[in-house]
């Protein structure tokens, strides 16, 4: 895509703002796919080059390095337009790489951090270890569909199981991912509007994606808990480190839940004739 072209595009009124810096990723699952500008510089990509959506491909990281070559483009002509200068000295861009590492650090050693990362360690290790229920689930289904009991529907049950796995293996990483954007985030000063007021925290709005893969993964685990034949403990102990590991970030993230993300909460901006 020329840089043009995606100047237009930043500037057509009917994506609506910012709207994919708070979202979960999700694509398939969303209902604003058509008023994304992130979606539509995607789709038309893979278009054209379908690799381009694949991780282990080196067009994957040729389109993500064009992205960013444009961005950066765009904003230094901004930049130039407002009188403001980007180049910093040498010393200046040590100082911002030291500082950089230390916020990294620092994201990896919080304590939610660390009890996010357990959580990912503790859904590898359930599914290793109950490769058996899905098996005999599986049969039970199969056993209850063959002798067509009345009052069950195994087809449903099985979508519901299968929704459950999908929720639940989407948010596994991405729950300590927002989590280290929100915490990397901060401690960034206040942006001021015009009217000396703060802007919403950044970080905030990484924190509150954060909270709602932790609720839709307690969902997506209860599901599991009423429908799989496996001991029910298994899951609770799960269940319990998530709403703990919430209680985490709601602490160190007051304001999480009042920010409001571009198009998902509150009114929807209504598309505005170009």
């Amino acid at each position: 895509m020329d840089f043009k072209k995606l100047k237009d595009m930043a500037g057509d009124p009917r994506f609506i703002s910012g709207i994919y810096n708070y979202c979960d990723r999700w694509c398939e699952r969303c209902e604003f796919t058509a008023r994304c500008l992130n979606h539509a510089m995607t789709s038309e990509d893979d278009e054209r080059d379908p690799a381009s959506r694949d991780i282990q491909n080196k067009a994957f990281w040729d389109r993500l390095h064009d992205i960013f070559r444009q961005t950066i483009e765009m904003i230094r002509e901004d930049a130039a337009e407002r009188g403001i200068d980007l180049e910093m000295s040498p010393e200046e861009i040590k100082e911002f790489e030291k500082d950089e590492r230390r916020k990294r650090r620092e994201a990896k050693n919080h304590p939610a951090s660390r009890a996010a990362w357990k959580y990912v360690k503790m859904v590898d290790a359930w599914f290793a270890e109950n490769k058996e229920v899905f098996e005999e689930e599986e049969r039970k289904l199969n056993r209850a569909f063959l002798m067509e009991l009345p009052g069950q529907d195994p087809e449903e049950e099985a979508a519901l199981v299968q929704d459950a796995l999908e929720v639940i293996g989407w948010y596994q990483h991405q729950i300590w991912v927002k989590l280290q954007r929100a915490l990397h985030q901060q401690d960034r000063q206040d942006i001021l509007d015009d009217d000396g007021k703060p802007f919403p925290r950044d970080s905030d709005g990484s924190a509150k994606v954060s909270l709602l893969g932790i609720h839709r993964s307690i969902e997506a685990w209860g599901a599991l808990r009423r429908y799989l034949t496996t001991p029910s403990d298994s899951i609770l102990g799960i269940l319990v480190h998530l709403g703990r590991l919430r209680k985490r970030i709601e602490a160190a993230f007051p304001n999480a839940r009042a920010f409001v993300r571009p198009g998902f909460d509150g009114p929807i901006p209504a598309p505005t004739e170009g």
